[in-house]
């Protein structure tokens, strides 16, 4: 009956009595609460009046809590604590968690966002959220996660994202300086090598020998992201291989050209795992994206 019989005490008395005995201060309590010591002050003893007992022992020096003080501020808290808990509960209800989905810094600057565009328009009230990194370490704790490799060798349910091919790419102006023939040309030119933590990426020497040659290359350029490699080639740096499910847009957009005919079907395959099976969110997005 305690709730009924004090619902009507003002709660900027209670907020006021919590902040003064929790910093044993009425001044401290008015600096945090953004008003005056009187109107402080005046709360609690409206409060004291109520309950017909003193909350604080006053003397010159300050203010101390009377016993009575110090069992109200104890249950003043845990009634803000779990008003606070209620609050995080609606909030967690209103708000779904989002879906995460792991990629590379390439995957998701090339391929990955631009879908998950047209997925919000879609899905608008579907969050999803991407944990960028190099490195596989924290896929599983994903969602989703999408990755370059034996597909056959993953434990998580997955699909193949896109079949690829392997092509060398460089500026307009590059292949212009660089007239090449044949692949038989190729130890002519600068290349940019891919160096990437996950050492599955396909490289020049793997590209070339398995279209013929196998003489020497020139490595003038060594960088560890793919991104990085792709811009250093359209500055003229160098050729770099281009896998055409990330670099279509840059190719149909004239940014980057063939520096010669010859393909390579990919080895690998791009493909998507999902680590979350319980989720229906994360299966539509992961449907969407396999399908998209």
């Amino acid at each position: 009956m305690s709730e009924i019989r004090y619902a009507h005490l003002p709660l900027r008395a209670l907020v006021s009595f919590e902040a003064a005995a929790r910093l044993v201060s009425f001044k401290a309590a008015a600096r945090e609460l953004n008003v005056t010591p009187a109107a402080v002050s005046h709360q609690i003893k409206s409060l004291e009046a109520e309950l017909g007992s003193a909350l604080f022992d006053r003397h010159n020096r300050g203010v101390a809590l009377t016993e009575k003080g110090a069992y109200l501020l104890v249950a003043i808290q845990r009634g803000f604590d779990h008003v606070g808990e209620a609050l995080d509960q609606l909030k967690s209800r209103a708000r779904p968690a989002a879906v995460t989905i792991h990629s590379t810094t390439a995957v998701s600057s090339l391929w990955l966002t631009q879908r998950l565009a047209s997925f919000w328009r879609a899905h608008p009230r579907i969050a999803v959220s991407q944990a960028v990194d190099d490195m596989r370490r924290d896929a599983a704790n994903c969602d989703l996660s999408i990755h370059y490799g034996d597909m056959s060798l993953e434990q998580a349910p997955c699909l193949a994202l896109f079949r690829d091919t392997i092509t060398a790419l460089a500026s307009p102006e590059f292949v212009r300086d660089h007239a090449l023939e044949s692949i038989a040309d190729l130890g002519q030119v600068p290349l940019i090598h891919l160096e990437m933590a996950e050492n599955n990426w396909t490289s020049w020497e793997e590209w070339a020998g398995s279209l013929g040659y196998h003489g020497p290359l020139q490595m003038s350029h060594r960088v560890n992201n793919y991104v990085i490699a792709l811009q250093a080639a359209r500055d003229g740096m160098g050729a770099v291989l281009g896998w055409d499910g990330l670099t279509a847009d840059l190719v149909a957009s004239g940014r980057l050209v063939r520096l010669l005919p010859d393909a390579l079907p990919s080895p690998l395959d791009f493909y998507i795992a999902q680590h979350n099976e319980s989720s229906d969110q994360a299966r539509l997005v992961f449907d969407w994206l396999s399908g998209s």
